[in-house]
């Protein structure tokens, strides 16, 4: 066995993890739904529904489901050596956005806070402005063909 061969069956142990780790993020994902559900059901029963920490609680649930697919895109992207950019750029603007709805500035020092919701700030604005650098590179390589 010569090292292509080695190199051959590393690439393939390596492709098959990559799709053990697409099939645990759909688990993860199919449980986080599950669990959701149980939450809206709960507080429906319960009349709490309709409090705003309990709203922002599904809210974050909801975009902690989003960054798992987006995540199981990336993953799928990698395997199939396609490019993961957009997918990793749109998973930051998604967790850079559930910080931000979960985010309570009275618990922190009015300095820290303002600090910290500037941070967010700009990192949402790198990451879009990212994200619509990447989308027009794409359509213009795309005019191009």
């Amino acid at each position: 066995m010569d090292a292509d061969d080695h190199v051959r069956v590393t690439e393939r142990l390596i492709q098959s993890v990559e799709i053990v780790a697409a099939y645990v993020l759909v688990f993860l994902f199919a449980v986080g739904v599950f669990d959701l559900g149980l939450n809206i059901a709960q507080l429906v029963r319960t009349g709490a529904i309709t409090q705003t920490s309990e709203v922002v609680a599904l809210i974050d649930t909801v975009l902690l489901l989003f960054i798992i697919v987006e995540i199981y895109q990336t993953v799928v992207a990698y395997t199939r050596e396609e490019s993961v950019v957009r997918i990793v750029i749109i998973t930051g603007i998604i967790a850079v956005t559930r910080r931000v709805i979960s985010f309570h500035p009275g618990d922190h020092a009015a300095q820290d806070a303002l600090l910290t919701s500037l941070g967010f700030a700009a990192l949402l604005a790198v990451l879009v402005g990212s994200l619509y650098v990447v989308r027009r590179t794409r359509a213009e390589s795309s005019d191009l063909h």
